[in-house]
């Protein structure tokens, strides 16, 4: 069974923003691993912050010579400043209960089968902001409700692309490239029109 890295959303109006990128990761020290730089395969560097659960499959399981498709979530302040987070890897042979034949096997084709991309972000929101001249979105995203973290609650991204400002305050299902460090509307669909206010 190979397992999906974006598994698919639980509920309609499920808020998220998670991807997948395939590069190295540079820590800053080597006494400190779990902070530093992704390095996509064009030399893009990105601010990278590993989680708790992904740190102990690096120590455990990772190659800093390799490249790796990790499993991150996106925050940003604006579009040229992009800052990660790793929730996991994905690697079907070594982390997963796959056959292991890799060496016959095209991980881009096989995220192909789970309709996904190498750069590819779900992010799931609540519009907020539409600026046309610069054509920039901002999604505002709500944290898990049962996250013990309530700090981290809410959170912005700011995302190239146009939406018709009459669907401000609609909830949205976006599909995003990442380019550089900018996330780039490719298409969306409206889950809801014009959420009301009160929420």
């Amino acid at each position: 069974m190979l397992k999906n890295p974006i598994p698919k959303v639980t509920n309609q109006f499920q808020h998220r923003a998670i991807g997948i990128i395939n590069g190295k990761f540079s820590p800053n020290r080597t006494d400190q691993l779990n902070r530093g730089f992704l390095i996509d395969n064009k030399g893009e560097k990105i601010e990278t912050v590993i989680l708790g659960k992904a740190f102990s499959l690096l120590k455990k399981h990772i190659d800093l010579e390799k490249s790796y498709y990790w499993i991150v979530y996106p925050k940003n302040k604006n579009t040229q400043n992009l800052h990660l987070q790793v929730a996991g890897i994905w690697d079907p042979y070594q982390l997963n209960d796959f056959p292991n034949n890799s060496s016959k096997t095209n991980f881009s084709k096989l995220l192909a089968e789970l309709d996904l991309k190498d750069n590819y972000f779900s992010v799931r929101g609540e519009l907020v902001f539409v600026n046309t001249q610069k054509k920039e979105i901002v999604i505002k995203i709500r944290s898990d409700i049962n996250s013990k973290n309530l700090k981290n609650k809410n959170f912005k991204l700011v995302i190239k692309g146009e939406i018709s400002l009459e669907l401000l305050h609609s909830f949205v299902s976006l599909d995003i490239n990442r380019d550089g460090n900018s996330l780039e509307l490719i298409k969306y669909e409206v889950i809801e029109k014009n959420l009301s206010n009160n929420n």
